[in-house]
């Protein structure tokens, strides 16, 4: 059973959860010196739940895999501290410290079985020969590849492969499972059917899952909370819901999905929302950012389908409807504001409903709700 966790909050970097497995105190990473001189990760403070899905997202380069590695072992902190249940173990070797790693290679022996490389680090670690066999029992079936248990891995599919290499790194009882990228190597299909997987193993081992990758839609679909990184920074952390609905600052909500950005001015505060001013001289309301106070210039961003469209005169704001793009489910409407600023609105397609779509040229209006659109934080 997963034990309760703590209440979220996104806008708290380095609040200390009662049950903390990984705290991540201060840490920076700095590469060479001088001209040459690199900064990895710089000042990071993230605390890591028991029996979490945490996902560290972000593009390329932004030291999401650094911190990682610093967490197995690979590579030590410039300073700051990490902590495992409160010890900290920033100065040990990979071999002393409760965590696997699951590689974005896998790293499985090609010559062995399945069954072998699942079993090879207990024979590492000394164990008897009978917990060996009973433990990789239970990996095999845990992952589903009992019947596959003496299939040499070179002979069965990347899902295959992969789900190997999670039972070896599950096989030994790490208090924290470290997962580097593991799928994307994966086919589209393919890598949705082993997010839901990876949330399924986590939830029945209940091990504290650290998983890194640069795939929005994989961080929001598999993730308990999520820290977003960037240039060696933590820009916010929170559930997949607050990441998305609640976007702390610009680059979160530039990285997350698609984003509608408006400039105006702030002309009334609430306790949780203000009005603006737009370019165009509408007024709109948004959300404040928890615990934020803004006056003055402000950024305001909108999801497409948080908006909708309507007959000219009728909405927030006017424009003309340059392209409509159908996706299947839902019609993607690019509308040309007054201000010549471009606004994208997704729409759910219906059955049926194809004679609804306004045609291109065609003057629109777009309404936003009250819970539509939010400030960002400067």
């Amino acid at each position: 059973m997963r034990r309760p966790r703590a209440e979220v909050r996104s806008d708290a970097l380095s609040a200390t959860p009662s049950n903390a497995a990984i705290e991540i105190r201060g840490v920076s990473r700095i590469y060479g010196s001088g001209e040459n001189r690199v900064t990895a990760l710089s000042d990071v403070f993230v605390d890591i739940r028991e029996n979490e899905f945490f996902t560290l997202l972000g593009p390329s380069g932004c030291g999401k895999t650094t911190l990682l590695r610093l967490i197995a072992g690979f590579d030590f902190p410039t300073k700051g501290e990490i902590l495992l249940n409160g010890e900290d173990i920033a100065p040990l070797p990979p071999f002393k410290r409760p965590v696997n790693t699951v590689f974005q290679s896998y790293a499985l022996f090609p010559h062995m079985t399945v069954e072998e490389n699942i079993s090879f680090g207990l024979e590492m670690l000394g164990k008897p020969k009978g917990e060996i066999k009973a433990r990789t029992g239970e990996m095999l079936e845990l992952v589903h590849m009992t019947a596959m248990r003496d299939r040499a891995v070179s002979q069965i599919s990347g899902g295959q492969q992969q789900r190997v290499a999670l039972a070896r790194a599950l096989a030994p009882k790490p208090e924290v499972l470290l997962l580097d990228e593991p799928l994307s190597a994966l086919d589209y299909k393919l890598r949705k059917e082993m997010q839901f997987e990876l949330k399924r193993v986590q939830s029945e081992t209940g091990i504290t899952f650290i998983f890194v990758t640069h795939d929005q839609e994989e961080a929001l679909t598999m993730s308990d909370r999520i820290a977003v990184m960037s240039n060696g920074e933590v820009r916010q952390i929170g559930s997949a819901r607050e990441i998305y609905d609640r976007p702390a600052d610009r680059f979160v909500a530039d990285f997350i999905g698609e984003s509608n950005f408006l400039e105006g001015t702030i002309t009334a505060t609430g306790e949780n929302s203000a009005t603006v001013a737009l370019a165009g001289g509408t007024t709109i309301t948004a959300a404040l950012p928890a615990g934020q106070k803004h006056s003055g210039n402000a950024t305001v961003v909108v999801r497409p389908e948080h908006a909708t469209l309507g007959k000219a005169g009728t909405g927030a704001f006017d424009g003309t409807l340059e392209e409509a793009v159908y996706f299947g489910t839902d019609t993607h409407f690019h509308i040309r504001l007054e201000t010549g600023e471009l606004f994208i609105v997704r729409e759910q397609n219906r059955r049926g409903g194809g004679d609804d779509v306004p045609a291109t040229g065609q003057r629109v209006s777009v309404h936003i709700g009250p819970e539509a659109a939010q400030i960002l934080r400067d």
